[in-house]
């Protein structure tokens, strides 16, 4: 079992059976992003062995380095790739791998942070890639490309009419603006006042 010490009501060796976790991807990645790189670490298991070979790479985040990153998947026959929703880093790297063909799955840091193993930031690769391997990396749902697309869009709106409100706001606490109130707009206001005012006066068949 990966990581840590098997309890005795869980051992391997019960009733003379060896307990073996079943190798759900034998060529798969683990991918940890970080904000102007990512480390990739590609896990193949052969058929005839469950020891498997490791090959660990870094990448930049730039959607050259990432292209290569699809091409060394491509290159050894890996199309499952396995990493955590890291902030908003993760998506450029999901957007690449997608266009290429490549499976990804987006773990929740925090489940995979749960499971007891050896997880600490020079081995975070390889231990994601490991739990994908075996399948025990729950995948979070990531909604279609047009969903993404109509989403950021939203987004984007909202994020200008709220700054368009800020900056209407910001105009009024200028001087300028109560300058305007009190030369042009109470002038005019007051005007009017005077007018309904008077009208309403003769209306009752009095005079000022």
């Amino acid at each position: 079992m990966l990581g840590g010490s098997v309890p005795a009501s869980s051992s391997p060796f019960q009733n003379g059976e060896v307990f073996c976790l079943k190798v759900v991807f034998p060529t798969c990645c683990g991918v940890d992003v970080h904000k102007s790189f990512l480390v990739a670490t590609i896990i193949t298991t052969p058929k005839d062995s469950l020891q498997p070979s490791y090959q660990k790479k870094r990448f930049t985040t730039f959607n050259s380095s990432l292209n290569r990153f699809a091409d060394w998947l491509h290159k050894n026959n890996c199309l499952d790739v396995c990493m955590e929703s890291t902030g908003k880093y993760w998506v450029p790297v999901f957007n690449v791998l997608e266009r290429r063909g490549i499976r990804v799955v987006i773990a929740n840091p925090k489940w995979v942070k749960a499971v007891k193993g050896n997880k600490d930031d020079t081995k975070d690769s390889k231990w994601i890639g490991d739990l994908f391997r075996i399948g025990l990396v729950k995948s979070s749902f990531i909604p279609c490309k047009d969903i993404r697309i109509l989403r950021e869009f939203t987004r984007y709106r909202c994020k200008l009419v709220s700054i368009k409100a800020l900056l209407m706001l910001q105009e009024l606490d200028e001087p300028r603006f109560v300058h305007l109130l009190v030369r042009q707009i109470l002038p005019i206001t007051k005007q009017r006042i005077g007018r309904d005012r008077r009208r309403r006066i003769l209306r009752l068949g009095f005079t000022l």
